[in-house]
């Protein structure tokens, strides 16, 4: 009886721990001008469609920026956590941080995350190195993706 108690419990936490189980398939850094938004709708109706992807920037007015194309899924439907984006600029060395929330599901989402306006220093400038990392509501670390000079020790 002892045995199958035991059983039950570690199905249960592998269950668990698994419900929460959330992916960065892919991670793609790249500056994108204002244009590259542009989609004949919004021609007709004024409101900006960008179709399939969730587009999320620190200055939402501004379109032009340095952002990160993400896609991202979950085991399951996953609330309350978000994307904290830490960079290092050229202007910098040390890293500025960026948290945008987030709902993942099942299914591949895409994210256009961006860092606009006064937050990017124009199309000539790349990111140093960076990390992007999902953290829940009692922030945990659920993934993580990092540039490679994120992980090279400092001289």
């Amino acid at each position: 009886m002892r045995s199958v108690f035991t059983a039950f419990l570690l199905f249960t936490a592998v269950s668990c721990a698994h419900a929460a189980d959330v992916e960065l398939t892919r991670v793609w850094p790249a500056w994108r001008s204002a244009e590259s938004f542009d989609r004949i709708s919004e021609y007709f109706d004024g409101q900006e469609n960008t179709g399939r992807h969730a587009v999320l920037r620190t200055q939402p007015a501004a379109r032009a920026g340095y952002y990160f194309l993400i896609r991202a899924k979950a085991a399951a439907t996953t609330s309350g956590i978000k994307f904290v984006l830490k960079i290092i600029t050229p202007e910098a060395p040390e890293p500025k941080t960026y948290t945008f929330p987030i709902t993942l599901g099942p299914k591949e989402a895409v994210f256009d995350v961006g860092l606009t306006g006064t937050d990017w220093a124009g199309r000539k400038t790349h990111a140093v190195a960076w990390r992007l990392s999902v953290i829940n509501a009692e922030g945990r670390e659920l993934a993580s993706r990092q540039s490679f000079l994120w992980s090279s020790p400092a001289p």
